[in-house]
């Protein structure tokens, strides 16, 4: 007999939730582009680690207050090639995503989580990436992304927008994502929260929480 089920909507991240790693995107942008790792991990902590000051361009990026061309001649600046060539901003970032594909296996516990009636939500921070849309507007409800509506994680007012717009109590929300400090952002305002690493270990801390869901995918 299952348990009793402690959450009515499960909120997921979308890049490296949804998605394969966003790591291995950025690696092999960085392959691709001879860029040199040292410099892009330099800017990585600077714009967005837990001790960087707000307003970074990662941050004013997240919020739409940079443009994704005003970003990338910011970032293309602090980046250096192994053989010192100038780093190109022009579609920048879309190189920089190039490599980032849907998890179908995320999809397919998205998809069996909404059967079961939880409800499915999205809620992403942007660096003025395009989501598949259609597919993902099929699927998810409601969506949040940062960029559309100036706030960001792990800052509490994009949680609480998420919640107003589930109708949801937070200790009847869980959320996913592969960042933890956005995981701890979510625990901050009293939601479930997992941190995913790959959607075998995410699908067994679900089913503890929804023990109607199985703790195997269904056999193909």
């Amino acid at each position: 007999m299952a348990g009793e089920r402690l959450a009515d909507a499960v909120v997921f991240d979308y890049g490296g939730v949804l998605t394969g790693p966003v790591r291995h995107s950025i690696a092999a942008w960085i392959e691709a582009d001879g860029i040199d790792p040292a410099s892009v991990s330099r800017t990585l902590k600077a714009w967005l680690s837990r001790s960087a000051p707000d307003g970074t361009p990662i941050h004013r990026l997240e919020t739409g207050e940079l443009s994704v061309e005003e970003f990338a001649a910011l970032f293309a600046a602090e980046l250096t090639t192994v053989d010192e060539r100038l780093v190109d901003p022009v579609s920048l970032l879309g190189r920089l995503f190039a490599a980032m594909r849907p998890d179908p296996a995320m999809f397919a516990l998205a998809e069996e989580l909404r059967d079961l009636g939880v409800r499915v939500a999205l809620l992403s921070n942007s660096w003025g990436n395009t989501y598949p849309r259609e597919r993902i507007d099929a699927l998810l409800d409601p969506i949040v992304i940062s960029g559309e509506v100036g706030l960001r994680k792990p800052h509490t007012p994009i949680y609480e927008l998420i919640l107003d717009r589930l109708e949801l109590t937070a200790e009847r929300t869980v959320f996913v994502d592969d960042a933890e400090p956005d995981v701890l952002g979510a625990r901050a305002v009293g939601m479930r929260a997992l941190l995913h690493t790959h959607a075998a270990s995410t699908r067994e801390a679900l089913a503890v929480l929804v023990p109607d869901l199985p703790r195997q995918p269904p056999a193909a």
